[in-house]
């Protein structure tokens, strides 16, 4: 009996997802992000739920729903970016927030898919990274209501290096450009980003996939994330993979006149 994990319907596939749970959202800015996965959720309805992410979407767009819905209580991500209601979250004392230096946050995600429980890196070391400090939430009046703390600090082969603990998620929302129905993944250039390790490190992950395959179409080499990291898989429709959104648009005009 050939394996198959693709679910009915984006609901179905999220419809397990509890209050407080944590998850593993791949993309970078909008590109490679689970749209469809993120707004079932939040049709869904789940509350005071910590996201592991690049970054947190922008202001009306993927993750940045869950944000202006309040569903958010904890972030850890790499930047606020193109968010301003990330920010005034954050800045106002709604939200707890660890910014962590993004190669780092990527391989805590792939460690902890991988089974390591913490790694040791010389990023980071001699700023309030390695020393603690930074703020992770801020009281009303702007205080700082909670900061991170210091990390251990060895060192190999004559370079300091400090430790880093790995990721592991409740759940993961990823895109893949093709997934068969195993559950291995391929992703189409600079939306692969951050989508393999937030996959590897959710105990659940669900793929929305906007194409799927048979197994055994795929060449193992061009497999990107393994089967056995997916729990689930959603099919889009074509009309569902064309949707990819960009954060901004610059135009300039061409020296014949013409927009580009």
């Amino acid at each position: 009996m050939t394996l198959n994990k693709v679910v009915g319907s984006a609901a179905d596939a999220v419809a397990d997802i509890p209050d407080g749970a944590s998850l593993a959202v791949g993309g970078f800015g909008l590109a490679g992000i689970p749209w469809f996965l993120i707004e079932a959720l939040l049709e869904q309805g789940a509350r005071e739920l910590t996201i592991v992410s690049n970054n947190c979407g922008v202001d009306g767009g993927g993750l940045g729903l869950l944000l202006e819905a309040r569903r958010i209580d904890r972030v850890i991500a790499s930047y606020v970016g193109e968010n301003r209601e990330f920010a005034r979250q954050y800045l106002s004392g709604e939200l707890t927030v660890e910014l962590t230096p993004q190669g780092t946050l990527a391989e805590r995600m792939r460690a902890g898919g991988s089974g390591i429980g913490a790694f040791f890196t010389p990023t980071g070391v001699g700023t309030m990274v390695a020393e603690g400090g930074l703020p992770w939430r801020y009281h009303a009046d702007g205080t700082v209501a909670l900061a991170s703390p210091a990390k251990e600090v060895r060192v190999f082969n004559g370079r300091e290096m400090l430790l880093e603990e790995s990721i592991v998620t409740d759940y993961a929302l990823v895109r893949a450009a093709v997934a068969d129905r195993a559950g291995n993944c391929v992703f189409h250039a600079a939306a692969r980003n951050f989508n393999p390790p937030a996959a590897m490190s959710g105990q659940v992950t669900v793929v929305e996939a906007e194409r799927v395959v048979e197994v055994g179409e795929l060449h193992p080499d061009e497999v990107h994330l393994p089967g056995i990291f997916v729990q689930r898989i959603l099919e889009l429709t074509p009309e569902q993979a064309a949707r990819k959104g960009i954060e901004k648009l610059t135009t300039r005009e061409h020296t014949s006149g013409v927009v580009k």
